[in-house]
């Protein structure tokens, strides 16, 4: 499949359309209906708790927060190829693999209230935390992947990227490095079509990111990052090439933003709304449930229920979150060095008589 859809060819790689119906029989994963079903199911839970998540911030309960919305395909698909002692790299629009990899919605909230605890993630296996500095996560994956390489580990590491990234020189080195060493990372760049403001035009002069591919010597595919299907099945190829010892892939998943780049922005300064109604006919779950209702697999009364029952675990593990207690003084020095520094000792000391102080005045 890497060889058919070579980015030099010029073709997207996508199994569905946008009504759901199947147009690359070739190539359409061979999944059961009830892992199907699933998808669908993590899909919209995903979905319900970043548009929930939304709400809670603009009553002033959680702070900045980057929404997944209409890109939950990517990241659904992912979490269902990933193993256990796989290890995966995020960026931060990443909700749904990094749910389906172990950490708990619960966990999510605490880091968008600023908890260290937040970034724990006691359940999953092999993830780090979010990175904040764009793409540099991407460096990080490729030496978790060299050590892989170079232990004989039957492993492979996932890192994810948005279009802005493609513009940091740690894409571009992290590239150079995992063609150079042949190391089993796969790139999972999120093309949303915007970085922040900043139209994908404008971010690179080449034909998309995948044939960027090309330079440094490793595999790479264009997706219709909205295709639940084509997702997987490029996933797929990419961990079994992994895996063999055949080097890194670089996966375009072309898809949309259907949100602010995060809470704090507002994208009606910088797109149309007839693009985003135009985008919003490739919406990706939109696209699986009408292929599940082809299938006579879901119907309307059964998301109904789903969509219920789903508001209801997003509102409790928010509550849980909420009531999780003060913050620890401690926290805000204690994870910057293996061993605390004297001078960031004498701030946290320093700190600490304050607090006293000001507790004696009251």
């Amino acid at each position: 499949m890497l060889k058919e859809y070579d980015p030099l060819k010029k073709k997207i790689f996508r199994v569905i359309d946008n009504d759901g119906k199947v147009i690359n029989t070739k190539w359409f994963p061979d999944l059961p209906d009830e892992q199907i079903v699933k998808a669908y199911k993590d899909l919209l839970f995903a979905r319900t708790a970043d548009l929930q998540t939304i709400s809670y911030q603009r009553q002033g309960r959680i702070y900045t927060y980057p929404p997944n919305l209409g890109q939950e395909a990517i990241s659904i698909a992912a979490g269902q190829l990933m193993r256990e002692n796989d290890w995966m790299v995020p960026a931060f629009r990443e909700m749904g693999a990094m749910l389906a990899k172990g950490a708990t919605l619960k966990e999510l909230f605490l880091y968008y209230m600023g908890y260290e605890d937040g970034s724990a993630f006691k359940e999953a296996r092999n993830m780090i935390p979010t990175s904040v500095p764009i793409a540099s996560q991407l460096l990080h994956a490729v030496g978790i992947a060299y050590e892989i390489k170079y232990r004989k580990k039957d492993q492979v590491a996932f890192t994810f990227v948005g279009d802005g990234g493609t513009s940091e020189g740690d894409f571009h080195e992290a590239l150079n490095f995992a063609g150079v060493w042949q190391v089993p990372v796969l790139f999972i760049v999120q093309n949303n079509q915007y970085g922040i403001s900043t139209p994908f035009k404008m971010q690179t002069a080449s034909d998309g990111i995948a044939i960027k591919s090309v330079a440094y010597g490793i595999k790479g595919i264009q997706v219709d990052g909205n295709d639940f299907f084509a997702m997987y099945k490029a996933i797929e190829e990419a961990v079994s090439h992994a895996k063999e010892g055949n080097g890194p892939v670089l996966i375009e998943a072309v898809t949309y933003r259907k949100g602010a780049h995060t809470t704090s922005d507002d994208p009606t300064k910088y797109r149309t709304k007839e693009e985003e109604m135009e985008w919003d006919k490739k919406d990706p779950l939109k696209r699986l449930k009408a292929y599940l209702k082809r299938k006579k697999l879901i119907t309307d009364k059964m998301e109904e229920k789903l969509l219920a029952d789903y508001k209801k675990e997003v509102d409790r593990q928010f509550t849980e979150a909420e009531n999780y207690g003060p913050y620890p003084v401690e926290d805000v020095f204690q994870y910057h060095y293996e061993e605390m520094p004297d001078d960031l000792l004498a701030q946290k000391n320093e700190y600490e008589r304050f607090l006293k102080w000001k507790e004696a005045r009251v």
